[in-house]
């Protein structure tokens, strides 16, 4: 059977643990340095405690040290990766070429999707560089992905949820051009989600101050069976910079979508162990979201930006029915409650939040939606609406009291036999991922007075497991006649063993190895900028797998004239104006531009392969 993975961000401790008892099957977590959120770093100390935790569980724990590094930082981040893998941690996510060439622990090796894995080809030659993993890039559809994953054996993974770049990933330059601050160094300004005009070669405005490149957030979610088809076995949730009520409802919300797989599909297998209880429903609408797209899974289409605003929306309410001096009526199922944040888009294509104060259910029918419930809403100041606008809900006071509260019970299932032994008792226990422990006593046997009881009683003392990790499935009595039993007794007797199950587990724990390397050449002979090569162990990686001709990345030597955004979203497609269309003759005059402030970008088209080019302009 495949092994599928539940992979959950993690900005820090609290989060990684969130997620494991949520159901994930791995986290990954930023490093103190190198990481591509530079705002999400953590501790050796907490990477320890996170791993520690999470292989109670047979999660993994993936570290992420996947930013381009100078040849100042590469001892530095040599023996940090060192301490990561004395953590116990299961695998490093990397960009930099130049890491394969330091002296590393036996630790494998994820290549980030900021390596741009998109082709065949580039797949192959990481696999044969020693990469046990490579992350997707998120432009890809289900045929391409399958048709990597028919060619290579490297274990897939995907993204299924959470924010997009734009850019094809590790090749934006945008945010160091402009500001000196590198994304592929975790320093993102994030260009992408700023207005922008929409200007032709005559400087007339076709769209004016929209978000034209930033991206509705991806949700996969109706597709895993597809891409497990296709390939994949690691679905990989976004968010290292989120909360850990966001990882809960998220985790959740995927693990519940991966186990009713599992549940009919008999070729897969959960990558981890432990059956996750949840006491909430959980629903990916009431986390932070810009809305959603399946981006390009599923082939090119439009409405994957969402202009009017980067920030979330939320969950989608309803109209407004009627608007009053001090309240506002609207037609909903949803239940509002007391303190709930709202938002609606004005009518200058502007987000507006509010909070409401008080809520009044109203059981009549509304001027939208006959039959349907609505709400009588007091905000705390009244906003400009009208009659018509569509709400949405952006916070939920009550899921994020249920959120704050117990939301989950993660249990490792056992299997137990009590049993006899010459002078005394046994207890075996096997743990659901095969683990066995015998722990024997020596004890005086003596009849019971109520030999009825005996087994009940015995039942009961073993099956108190709840402050620890496991859940008795299963409990088999082997004795020869009914003797007394202390419950005293069996209390220590469970904890004992319970105890030893845990050290056996723990022992047992086996780390994978990295994968082999291949000596085998690198699909290109030059490189370009675009090979991120910021240090002389990435230039010797490169020329020792056949590159001629290594120029600088970006961030050492800024390229001029070449463009700084590579990005398959097409802002002509966007609008009903690509040319490859049936039919469709646009009228427009290029090149096109972007322009924010003083700031302007002009657009570039590459209709062969598909691609927009953004570039500074003079």
């Amino acid at each position: 059977m495949k092994s599928i993975e539940l992979l959950s961000p993690a900005k820090n401790l609290e989060c990684g643990i969130a997620a494991i008892n949520h159901g994930a099957d791995a986290v990954y977590i930023g490093a103190s340095q190198f990481g591509a959120r530079a705002a999400a770093g953590n501790s050796v100390e907490d990477i320890a405690a996170l791993t520690k935790y999470a292989h109670q569980y047979r999660s993994k724990v993936y570290v992420a040290l996947n930013t381009i590094l100078t040849d100042a930082q590469l001892p530095q981040a040599e023996t940090l990766i060192h301490q990561v893998y004395e953590t116990g941690a299961d695998a490093l996510i990397v960009q930099d070429m130049g890491i394969l060439q330091m002296n590393l622990p036996p630790i494998p090796l994820h290549a980030s999707t900021q390596t741009d894995n998109r082709t065949v080809e580039k797949v192959q030659f990481l696999q044969n560089a020693g990469f046990s993993r490579v992350v997707l890039a998120r432009e890809l559809s289900l045929k391409q992905i399958s048709e990597i994953s028919t060619q290579t054996n490297v274990e897939l993974e995907a993204f299924v949820h959470g924010a997009l770049c734009v850019s094809y990933s590790g090749q934006c330059y945008m945010s160091e051009a402009m500001s000196g601050r590198s994304a592929n160094r975790g320093q993102c300004a994030q260009y992408c989600r700023l207005p922008y005009h929409l200007l032709d070669a005559e400087g007339n405005q076709l769209v004016k101050n929209k978000h034209l490149l930033s991206l509705k957030d991806l949700d996969l979610s109706d597709y895993l069976p597809e891409m497990l088809a296709a390939g994949v076995m690691s679905f990989k949730i976004e968010g290292r910079l989120k909360d850990a009520d966001y990882v809960k409802n998220i985790t959740a919300f995927y693990r519940k979508k991966l186990d009713a797989i599992l549940e009919t599909d008999q070729q897969y297998k959960r990558a981890s162990s432990g059956k996750t209880t949840f006491f909430f429903e959980p629903n990916p609408e009431k986390s932070f979201r810009r809305s959603s797209t399946d981006y390009f899974l599923n082939g090119r289409h439009a409405g994957i930006i969402q202009p009017e605003t980067p920030k979330s929306l939320g969950e989608p309410l309803g109209k407004v029915a009627f608007v009053g001096r001090n309240y506002f009526e609207i037609d909903t199922d949803t239940v509002l409650n007391n303190g709930d944040g709202l938002c609606f888009i004005n009518s200058q294509g502007d987000l507006v939040g509010f909070r409401v104060n008080r809520v009044e259910s109203l059981s009549l029918t509304l001027s939208q939606g006959e039959g349907n419930c609505g709400s009588r809403c007091f905000p705390g100041l009244m906003p400009d609406l009208t009659t018509g606008t569509f709400l949405y809900r952006n916070q939920d006071q009550a899921f994020e009291k249920l959120l704050n509260g117990k939301t989950s019970e993660r249990k490792v299932a056992i299997d137990a036999l009590f049993y006899e032994t010459e002078d005394g008792f046994g207890i075996q226990l096997c743990s659901e991922d095969g683990v066995i422990s015998e722990n024997e006593f020596m004890a005086e046997k003596q009849p019971a007075q109520k030999p009825d009881s005996v087994e009940n009683n015995i039942r009961q003392q073993l099956s108190k497991l709840g402050n620890t990790i496991y859940n008795l499935r299963s409990l088999k009595i082997d004795i020869s006649s009914s003797w007394f039993f202390p419950a005293s007794v069996l209390s220590d007797w469970r904890r004992s063993s319970i105890y030893l199950l845990d050290i056996l587990r723990e022992d047992s724990y086996e780390r994978e190895l990295p994968a082999k390397r291949t000596k085998t050449d690198f699909p290109l002979h030059k490189l370009t900028y675009l090979g991120n090569v910021t240090n002389t162990l990435a230039e010797a990686f490169y020329r020792e797998h056949g590159v001629d001709e290594v120029q600088p990345g970006f961030e050492v030597k800024a390229a001029e004239g070449v463009p700084l955004m590579f990005t398959k979203h097409c802002i002509k497609y966007e609008m009903g104006w690509c040319p490859r269309e049936e039919n469709n003759q646009p009228t427009i005059k290029e090149p096109l531009y972007l322009k924010h402030k003083e700031q302007r970008f002009e657009l570039r088209f590459d209709c062969k392969k598909c691609e927009m080019q953004i570039l500074k302009s003079t």
